[in-house]
């Protein structure tokens, strides 16, 4: 039996992030995981932003409310769970990208938790895990399953070389180029032809 498992910004969605810096111009919030390959150093930086210009859970939520899922995402994700179990594995947070999930036929997801005060303003984050993506790999191995999956940022390889398969999808030349061994796919057409294999 094989579990598809699909990181969500990049892949089905564009990056929250920058939807967020273009809105409000602020340059800061331009890194992500394909600029940063430590995840709490960048999750720290994008803190410092926030409490630097003010910024509150709102103004996220603005952003996300305007984002749509890329061309062909939910067919995509539907005809893959047709034939396999899928499940995105997202270091994104809860409260802050549901409106994503729903656009996307609420797919299952496993993802993190932001620390909101009763203001707004964003204090932390929680990580479900460290190493979520690579350890719920291991964990659906455990269970007897397959693993195929794709990524496009430095923090989806843990994933990708836990799984039995992994693809990186329209990622940047620099992870194409120190990650040789992975397949690669740059649409929907052949991300299924790889994942369904």
């Amino acid at each position: 039996m094989r579990i598809i498992c699909l990181d969500l910004e990049g892949v089905l969605v564009p990056e929250i992030w920058i939807s967020l810096a273009e809105r409000t111009k602020i340059k800061d919030l331009l890194l992500t995981t394909r600029d940063i390959e430590d995840y709490s150093e960048l999750m720290d930086h994008r803190l410092k932003v926030f409490k630097r210009e003010g910024l509150k859970i709102g103004d996220i939520h603005k952003a996300v409310n305007d984002l749509e899922p890329f061309d062909g995402a939910k067919d995509f994700l539907d005809i893959l769970s047709k034939d396999f179990q899928v499940v995105i594995l997202s270091d994104t947070f809860y409260e802050i990208a549901s409106p994503l999930f729903n656009k996307l036929g609420n797919p299952t997801v496993f993802c993190h938790h932001l620390d909101v005060s009763k203001t707004g303003d964003i204090k932390g984050y929680s990580l479900r895990i460290e190493n979520q993506k690579k350890r719920a790999v291991e964990a659906f191995h455990k269970l007897g399953f397959s693993v195929f999956a794709a990524g496009d940022s430095y923090n989806d390889i843990g994933m990708l070389q836990e799984a039995d398969f992994g693809v990186l999808f329209s990622a940047p030349s620099v992870l194409i180029k120190k990650y040789k061994n992975f397949k690669t796919a740059n649409n929907y057409s052949r991300l299924k032809e790889l994942l369904t294999k």
